[in-house]
């Protein structure tokens, strides 16, 4: 089973959380939602309370298969300025293990750390000016080795759906994109 990791911040884009936690459950992978600072309890973008299992702290020095953000354009930065996270997703790079993000995240968390370097990337309209490589940034979702990003929260199910085409197979992907009328 796919040990997965879903970091949350305060404002982080709550569609984005809870359709990468539940595509990628109903696939049985193990999804992780980690919160970023001290307490389990995280406000999203919208005012939506969102409940991670775990602090991230408690899981820093884990081992997963994928790392997964949502985005938010104040979540983001929440994320970015977690230097835990940062050195988790160096070591995922490192280690040529995938990770992903979604809107504001790939800008905000993968561009400023080296993350995106050499991959093609999307990301939310209103920050893509920002992506060195905008060779992409109109698709809505890239996957680039073991990078995957994505747009926005309506492109939330797809880049679900494009994680587990990469870990289970495109059978796998179409058959929840059936099941969920994607």
């Amino acid at each position: 089973m796919f040990q997965i990791l879903v970091p949350i911040a305060e404002d982080s884009e709550e569609i984005e959380a809870i359709a990468l936690v539940d595509i990628l459950r109903r696939a049985k992978a193990n999804v992780v939602i980690a919160a970023v600072g001290n307490s389990l309890e995280v406000v999203g973008s919208r005012k939506a309370k969102l409940v991670a299992d775990v602090l991230l702290d408690e899981v820093a020095e884990k081992s997963f298969d994928l790392i997964v953000l949502p985005g938010g354009l104040n979540g983001a930065p929440r994320l970015a300025s977690c230097e835990k996270l940062v050195n988790m997703l160096k070591k995922q790079a490192e280690a040529n293990k995938p990770y992903g993000g979604i809107c504001a995240s790939p800008v905000y968390v993968f561009e400023p750390h080296g993350l995106l370097k050499g991959k093609k990337a999307t990301t939310h309209p209103v920050v893509s000016n920002k992506l060195l490589d905008q060779s992409h940034v109109e698709h809505r979702v890239v996957v680039d080795g073991n990078v995957i990003t994505s747009r926005a929260p309506g492109t939330a199910m797809e880049f679900s759906l494009a994680i587990i085409e990469k870990f289970y197979g495109r059978e796998k992907a179409l058959q929840l994109a059936k099941a969920t009328l994607v």
